[in-house]
């Protein structure tokens, strides 16, 4: 029998390590202690789901990914959490007559004995990466135990009759559970004439999920005040805050923001949690040939690369795919965000903090000062910051940032209406990407639908000219929550500045000539590209439309 690789000879092979990543982290082992596999990713080198996709490749088994794939109750309610607990597997789901379970160990044979000792059914065992196997595994077993609806059936049926503190402060826990438990983004507390309404945003999505009577509005409101350390005094003007909640051995952070509404204080809670798993560029889901030309651009020595889009449109998880092209080992690298999502030991991360005085631009000016090669302004707002990001790769660093802008097109006049020179800016701007997140169909209910009548037209009017004739959609079903979507990928139009295009910019010709210019070199349009998604039964007509317009 052949000997099985070590972890790092197979990383190497697959070229997500190399010699010198390996010899990096043998050497921070000596000092820590931990496992080889352990200090790779601590390092930010590789990511525990790559490890074990590597690893699943090697022992001939599948390979689950828990965020995206649901786990079904009725296999936890066979195999109590105590044994799962001791066993270290989790049930998944039972399909074909086997009961499949995930484990982190590939040689863990004792699951398999217990599991079929247990439920008397064959065992079909997939690889899961230990991160998401903790994480899901606890809040699988507590939901549950615990079900949010029976208790908050219970809890608002007793805000009816009194309202205590203890019901007010039940509520409120609530509240938060059941946004983490659906994977929300947002939390939205809105109050209205008779009562208060619950919404949560999921995968860019806002969906209603209950009422509590009006009378605990104050209470909810003061709670969620006193944790964010803001005044509960103050009722007429908006308010910012956050705080960290704990949940069952990891912390969220919770940005919170407060507006007076007619009605009383609306409350809107940004859920952000510590430590999100990092993407290499060809899993964000860009077709083949933008991510061949984006891994082409990560790789210059300077220049400024934009990524624009609204608010949650996956421009941070871009931009951090984008360092992980970089080699961190040679490269300096210093970052400013708002906030930090992703945290990478060998990246300096620094936070912004307005009530210091440390914005973007305060930031930009002084990284010069650290040596670095690449340099992440998490946003350009203001002259300032955009003038700095423009010296700064003109003088010999890359730099990227994002921008706030409905196109790719349109971000160059918004950074000439921002103060920048277009001489500088078209000898600095390398390409600019606008992206948008798209819901995925759910793979449990998809069925062949067709393009209706009126979202021809739309799409018509939209510049597509091939209409496909079968489509896919999600019926919704118990593993999608009802909606027909699971997960989300990104679209985007890369715009790339060549020689024509600087002279455009230099010019300062109109953006609709710009872009006019760059589709005659080959840009795809967003709802091109929403519609090759469209096309592979990625996703949906509806969807493209709504996230495009």
């Amino acid at each position: 029998m052949s000997k099985r690789k070590k972890i790092g000879e197979l990383l190497r092979e697959k070229g997500l390590l190399t010699e010198k990543h390996v010899r990096v982290a043998l050497s921070q082992q000596r000092v820590t202690g931990k496992f080889l596999g352990e200090t790779l990713v601590s390092l930010g080198f590789v990511t525990s789901k790559e490890i074990s996709e590597v690893l699943a490749e090697q022992y001939g088994i599948a390979y689950i990914d828990l965020r995206e794939h649901p786990v079904s109750e009725d296999a936890l309610r066979m195999v109590p959490k105590d044994v799962a607990d001791r066993g270290e597997f989790i049930p998944i789901e039972i399909k074909d007559g086997q009961f499949h379970i995930g484990v982190i160990d590939p040689n863990n044979i004792m699951a398999i004995d217990t599991v079929s000792r247990l439920t008397r059914l064959p065992v079909k065992v997939c690889l899961v990466d230990a991160e998401a196997f903790y994480d899901v595994k606890e809040k699988a077993y507590f939901f549950l135990e615990n079900p949010i609806q029976k208790n908050l059936d219970k809890t608002i049926e007793r805000l009816k009759n009194e309202v205590t503190a203890t019901h007010i402060s039940t509520l409120t826990e609530l509240i938060l559970m059941d946004g983490i438990r659906k994977n929300a983004t947002d939390i939205h507390i809105t109050p209205s004439p008779e009562s208060v309404h619950v919404f949560y945003r999921v995968d860019g999505v806002l969906h209603h999920a209950f009422c509590f009577p009006r009378r605990a509005h104050s209470g909810v409101v003061s709670k969620i005040k006193v944790m964010s350390e803001l005044d509960i005094a103050e009722q007429r003007l908006p308010q910012d805050g956050s705080f960290r909640y704990p949940f069952l051995g990891r912390y969220y952070d919770m940005r919170v923001s407060t507006v007076p509404t007619i009605y009383g204080e609306n409350v809107v809670i940004r859920i952000l949690l510590g430590a999100l798993p990092l993407l290499r560029l060809e899993r964000l889901g860009f077709e083949p040939d933008e991510t061949k030309k984006l891994r082409y651009l990560f790789s210059k020595p300077y220049g400024i690369i934009l990524i624009t889009g609204p608010t949650g449109s996956g421009k941070t998880t871009t931009l951090y795919a984008a360092l992980r092209e970089i080699d961190l080992l040679e490269k300096n690298v210093i970052t400013v965000e708002d906030p930090v999502e992703y945290r990478i030991s060998l990246i300096k991360q620094t936070e912004v903090n307005l009530k210091a005085g440390y914005d973007f631009a305060i930031a930009g000016r002084n990284f010069m000062r650290q040596d670095p090669d690449v340099m992440l302004i998490g946003e350009i707002r203001d002259q300032e910051t955009a003038t700095i990001a423009v010296r700064a790769s003109i003088t010999g660093h890359l730099v990227l940032s994002t921008l706030h802008t409905n196109d790719a097109v349109t971000a160059v006049p918004r950074l000439l209406d921002l103060g920048v020179d277009s001489t500088l800016l078209s000898s600095s701007l390398l390409a600019v990407l606008s992206q948008r997140l798209v819901r995925k169909i759910c793979p449990y209910c998809k069925t062949e639908t067709v393009v209706t009548d009126e979202q021809a037209s739309r799409l018509r009017f939209s510049g597509v000219e091939e209409i496909p004739e079968r489509v896919y959609r999600g019926e919704g079903c118990e593993f999608c929550g009802l909606t027909g979507y699971m997960g989300r990928t990104a679209i985007g139009e890369l715009l790339m500045i060549d020689g024509e295009v600087k002279d455009l910019i230099y010019s300062r010709a109109p953006a609709g000539e710009i872009q006019s210019r760059a589709v005659q070199s080959g840009m795809r349009l967003l709802i091109e590209d929403g519609m090759e998604k469209v096309k592979k039964g990625i996703t949906t007509v509806e969807e493209v439309i709504r996230v495009v317009g």
